[in-house]
């Protein structure tokens, strides 16, 4: 095989760990020992060419695993957003009124995204609310009884999938 056609293999491979398998671009660099930069110019360039990675992402896992899969996806992605601009809001330079702006903004989002969430898949959102709960008897357990915080994240780290399986299924 030559070098063009091992590079050629290789980019197929890169490809359907993106969408099969759903790996994250970090960790397909790694497993095939190229740069993340490499992936994302490769993403990039078929998406160009009309082969968008991530529609084919979404529609192999509407496909496998529904509607519920793909929902819960993206509001994670939009939490791990939501957190970083809380975090710039926090500590960027910003005045008084850009940070109400943005906290303002980030609100109206996260309002439209619920409503979307659970109209799309309303299970998500009561997930939503047992992951926040079991988060908060963790902080008062870490809080009230530090000496127990590890038996009960040793218990709610398990109990946090088995509610996924019962709200996503």
């Amino acid at each position: 095989m030559s070098r063009r056609d091992s590079r050629a293999e290789i980019r197929r491979k890169v490809r359907a760990d993106y969408i099969y398998r759903r790996m994250q671009q970090s960790t397909i660099a790694a497993a095939h020992g190229i740069s993340e930069s490499t992936v994302g110019r490769w993403k990039k360039a078929d998406r160009a060419a009309g082969d968008d990675w991530d529609k084919a992402r979404s529609a192999a896992v509407i496909a496998g695993e529904g509607v519920e899969v793909v929902v819960s996806t993206v509001v994670e992605d939009f939490m791990l957003q939501a957190q970083s601009i809380m975090e710039e809001i926090k500590h960027g330079g910003h005045t008084a009124a850009e940070k109400i702006d943005m906290l303002v903004s980030l609100s109206d989002a996260m309002t439209k995204m619920a409503a979307s969430a659970k109209r799309f898949a309303p299970n998500i959102s009561e997930l939503g609310v047992a992951h926040d709960v079991m988060s908060r008897l963790l902080d008062f357990v870490r809080e009230e009884f530090p000496q127990h915080s590890h038996v009960v994240l040793e218990i709610i780290e398990p109990f946090g999938a088995r509610l996924s399986e019962i709200y996503t299924t």
